[in-house]
């Protein structure tokens, strides 16, 4: 069985108005223990993502003031993203290759779930974990030899 995208993606995307103040953006994000927000200007209109990076590159670093910028002007406009469909293997290739940490998962202007880092190395523990169980199985019913 070949996984996709849909089966591995979280479904709880965070979204705010492109609108939004900065703080309140990265106060909803801390509140949700995300690294992300997704900027949405309509229903289903993606407008940019912003993560903790863009944060201490284009706010703390430079010393401006979060409550006066408009999260807006600190996303990252291109949003990288797969269809639901997508095998996983090329998902991650995608994202080494592109070297982001996020991958929207979309359906047309439809935003499905999002896989992130954190989501990648939980599905390679449990493979690991399921492929090490199988081994000592394998071990456990051997017969010994001689």
């Amino acid at each position: 069985m070949v996984l996709v995208a849909k089966d591995i993606m979280e479904r709880a995307v965070l979204t705010v108005d492109e609108g939004l103040d900065a703080l309140s953006c990265a106060r909803t994000m801390a509140d949700q223990h995300k690294g992300y927000a997704v900027l949405v200007r309509s229903p289903g209109t993606i407008a940019g993502i912003v993560t903790e990076w863009d944060y201490l590159a284009k706010v703390v670093a430079p010393g401006l003031d979060a409550s006066k910028l408009k999260v807006r002007e600190i996303a990252t406009a291109v949003v990288d993203s797969c269809p639901p469909d997508t095998p996983t293997d090329q998902v991650v290739a995608m994202m080494a290759e592109k070297g982001i940490r996020r991958m929207i998962v979309r359906s047309g202007d439809q935003v499905l779930g999002i896989i992130t880092s954190r989501t990648v190395l939980r599905m390679f523990r449990e493979y690991v974990d399921k492929v090490s169980s199988e081994i000592a199985g394998y071990q456990t019913n051997a017969t010994p030899l001689g």
